[in-house]
């Protein structure tokens, strides 16, 4: 295994009860369960007119949902019943509650059918967290 390039490694594969506020670096194999347009707006920023489009989709694997704000052409490959591999993803932090996030740093791409059921009862972006410094002693 002489030809194996240093510093790529097989993506460990995270399930969505895993997820922790400020973590990144995830991969996971989730469903689309919904997926609404929050935000579509044209953007004249250049010789072509940009639309810039963010969606809140729903998605999930058999430990549980998150929210994930999908962006302009991401945002095409939400739709409910796909299932997509999310690659190093983040979680951000909106309103105390976890979102998760696939940046320039990441990617999404849709694969095979899952043949999982999303548990729909543990919606970890309903789940509220409360910013609490902490002092060394």
């Amino acid at each position: 295994m002489a030809d194996m390039k240093p510093g790529l490694r097989k993506p460990v594969f995270t399930k969505v009860d895993q997820l922790r506020p400020g973590t990144n670096g995830h991969t996971l194999t989730v469903k689309v369960v919904d997926s609404k347009m929050v935000l579509q707006k044209k953007r004249p920023d250049g010789p072509q007119v940009r639309q810039m489009r963010i969606a809140e989709c729903l998605v999930g694997d058999e430990t549980g949902m998150i929210l994930v704000t999908a962006r302009n052409e991401q945002v095409d490959m939400m739709t409910p019943g796909t299932t997509l591999i999310l690659r190093n993803a983040k979680i951000d932090m909106f309103k105390g509650s976890m979102r998760l996030a696939v940046d320039k740093w990441g990617r999404i791409e849709v694969t095979d059918p899952a043949d999982f059921t999303v548990k729909e009862d543990n919606n970890l972006s309903l789940v509220e967290y409360e910013l609490v410094n902490v002092v060394e002693e």
